[in-house]
């Protein structure tokens, strides 16, 4: 499996890190592709140590890169998904190399999101309706965040949800998308 991971700007950032070593592990292609704030919470060279490759972000960005790693892609994970990405994912808002790649992959490509934030920014109504309206176009597999002690010190729903999880997830779909592909 090719995973393109995006990785946004949330604490839960580093527990991406663990999601690229299981994949990389497990035998898959990883590329990592972060956003501007990603990497006030990790630095590329973590992900370029783990994949084995170049990490992308606007810094990096060559004029098609957003077409390139779209096609590359057979899965595409977006952990953590701040309320941020969420908001310009659902409003399709393309502005950044991460944006732009999201709406460049094709409608038979999966998309994981595993959405990280606080409980009260992922109980707000405004990013139900977005989880809503994503949900209803019907190619976006969301894997709920946990409940726990979040790192602002409250606790309920927000945690990103287990590298692990979130890895079988992908594999899934991408299973899935290629069935449905071969059939």
């Amino acid at each position: 499996m090719k995973l393109l991971l995006c990785v946004t700007g949330g604490i839960a950032a580093y527990k991406a890190c663990e999601l690229t070593s299981l994949a990389v592990k497990a035998g898959h292609e990883v590329r990592v592709l972060m956003s501007r704030r990603a990497k006030d919470f990790v630095g590329p060279l973590s992900f370029a140590g783990l994949s084995g490759h170049p990490v992308f972000s606007d810094d990096s960005e060559q004029a098609m890169d957003h077409i390139e790693l779209a096609r590359w892609a057979e899965v595409a994970c977006v952990a953590p998904l701040t309320a941020h990405t969420l908001g310009k994912l659902a409003c399709g808002l393309c502005d950044d190399l991460l944006s732009t790649t999201l709406m460049a992959l094709p409608a038979a490509k999966p998309v994981v999101l595993g959405p990280a934030m606080n409980t009260q920014m992922w109980e707000h109504p405004v990013v139900v309706r977005n989880l809503g309206w994503l949900q209803e176009l019907g190619r976006y597999t969301i894997v709920a965040p946990v409940a726990k002690r979040l790192a602002c010190g409250d606790v309920g729903p927000g945690g990103l949800a287990e590298p692990a999880e979130l890895l079988a997830v992908c594999e899934r779909r991408f299973r899935e998308a290629t069935n449905l592909t071969l059939a």
